[in-house]
């Protein structure tokens, strides 16, 4: 199942179904399952950070009725992880997306019921880890990935998403390219439409309709989604109106699972401190990934983008997204020109050993509009993480560099002019990513990711 789908279920389910716990009649709507977590058992766990809350979202392509057969087979397992990072202090909500495919590391987790747990070091699929120890297993990897700090956990499959969206009176949105997707069972006409729950289903599924036929790609449509449903919540009578709050939080419950701290006194408190952040501080983000390079059919992340992505939401920093008041600049400031790959000169040194890789390297980063100054085997400087060396007032350059490179660190070398030095390391080398190719399209940093704000639709059809 699709991103859109349980980020919608999940975000919006927690969210309405805390402001539910203000209406005393309506109390004991909340008939949460829960499962047992127990996150003492995960090691060194990453820093608590006041004021902040992070809740992992997991989507499961759990199934139901004549499709029930399919658990049976496959298990049960998150099609969609996202970590929700509420900022109580800065107003601000942060969702990170994690691809389903991603090759990692799995840490140590203890067999659980029936499953049959992992030994530390394991090398599989981020969503595999449900399978080995539920839940738990799975918050342990994530946090364990990530060194963010896991406060609660919220599991949905996907049975309820049609009648959220239903619920809700159906989400508009743009379509600016009539679609017509049989495996998605989906037939939009272009323009401004009202999409029910089996619409909205259908788009949040399709690949067809996208520009490149694939889950990365799908995950645009998928975030304007989010969106919509999170506009229509707050914005019609949902949260005013205790009949309408519980028809709708009726068809959240029935699919969902908390770990067993999350209380509905705590779901509360989140809520109230909630409701006054704007739309526009809701942010969505996927992290930084390139092909995985043991299976150019899954991903790995991109480092260090990843990195920093995850640093950042541990220590509650506000992504630069989320900053954006609209002020002017100081007086007298000037706002610095971004750079573009045209305005870095860079030579390329090979030091990973492989016979004419450099060349190779040199025409991609030709490609991208990079200027290359010639290329070689490194002498004064012999890495073996690749590492892009800069001059002191080169630096802006080096993180451009460093945007499309797989892994890459900075220094900073006092007697190097306006030419970079990238010397491609042998424990690190991989493939040159650039914007839609083949992952996300992260940047070197965290300033340079896109992410989507729940406000304002980012397609127009005016």
């Amino acid at each position: 199942m699709s991103l859109g789908q349980w980020i919608a279920c999940g975000v919006t389910g927690l969210l309405i179904a805390s402001s539910l716990t203000v209406y005393a009649g309506y109390r004991d709507a909340l008939g949460i399952a829960t499962e047992d977590i127990d996150p003492d058992s995960w090691g060194d766990r990453p820093s608590q950070v006041d004021g902040i809350h992070n809740i992992l979202l997991l989507g499961t392509d759990e199934r139901a009725g004549d499709d029930a057969s399919y658990n049976e087979l496959n298990g049960i397992r998150p099609d969609v992880l996202v970590v929700v990072s509420i900022n109580v202090d800065q107003g601000g909500v942060t969702m990170v997306n994690m691809p389903r495919d991603l090759i990692v590391d799995m840490p140590d987790c203890a067999p659980n019921d029936e499953a049959p747990g992992v030994a530390a070091g394991t090398v599989d699929q981020l969503n595999h880890a449900m399978t080995y120890g539920g839940m738990d297993c799975q918050g342990n990897t994530v946090e364990t990935l990530t060194g963010i700090h896991l406060d609660h956990m919220v599991m949905v499959d996907f049975a309820g998403f049609q009648n959220i969206v239903d619920s809700v009176g159906g989400i508009e949105m743009c379509v600016p390219e009539p679609i017509d997707d049989p495996k998605a069972h989906l037939r939009l006409d272009a323009g401004m439409q009202t999409l029910d729950g089996e619409q909205a289903l259908g788009l949040a599924r399709s690949r067809d309709s996208t520009e490149q036929g694939s889950d990365l790609n799908r995950i645009e449509n998928q975030q304007r989604m989010i969106g919509a449903i999170l506009r229509e919540v707050t914005s019609g009578d949902i949260l005013s109106s205790p009949t309408t709050l519980y028809d709708f939080i009726s068809s959240v419950t029935d699919s969902m699972v908390t770990d067993d701290g999350l209380t509905t006194d705590k779901m509360a408190e989140l809520a109230i401190a909630m409701r006054d952040v704007d739309l526009g501080r809701m942010n969505m983000v996927t992290v930084p990934v390139v092909d995985a390079p043991s299976d150019p059919n899954k991903v790995a992340f991109q480092q260090p983008a990843a990195d920093e992505l995850f640093a950042s939401v541990a220590s509650g920093e506000v992504l630069a997204e989320e900053e954006g008041d609209g002020a002017a600049p100081e007086e007298g400031g000037e706002e610095e020109a971004a750079v573009e790959p045209g305005d870095v000169s860079v030579r390329v040194l090979n030091g990973t050993g492989v016979d004419g890789l450099g060349s190779q390297v040199e025409q991609r980063l030709l490609e991208g509009g990079f200027v290359v100054t010639g290329t070689g085997n490194p002498q004064a400087r012999q890495p073996t993480a690749t590492t892009v060396y800069h001059g002191p007032d080169q630096a802006a350059q080096a993180e451009e560099l460093a945007s499309v490179l797989s892994a890459a660190q900075l220094e900073e070398v006092p007697d190097l002019g306006a030419e970079l030095e990238l010397v491609m390391g042998a424990d690190d080398w991989g493939p040159i990513t650039f914007d839609g190719e083949g992952g996300s399209g992260g940047g070197g940093g965290v300033e340079d990711l896109e992410g989507t704000s729940a406000a304002d639709d980012t397609v127009s059809c005016e």
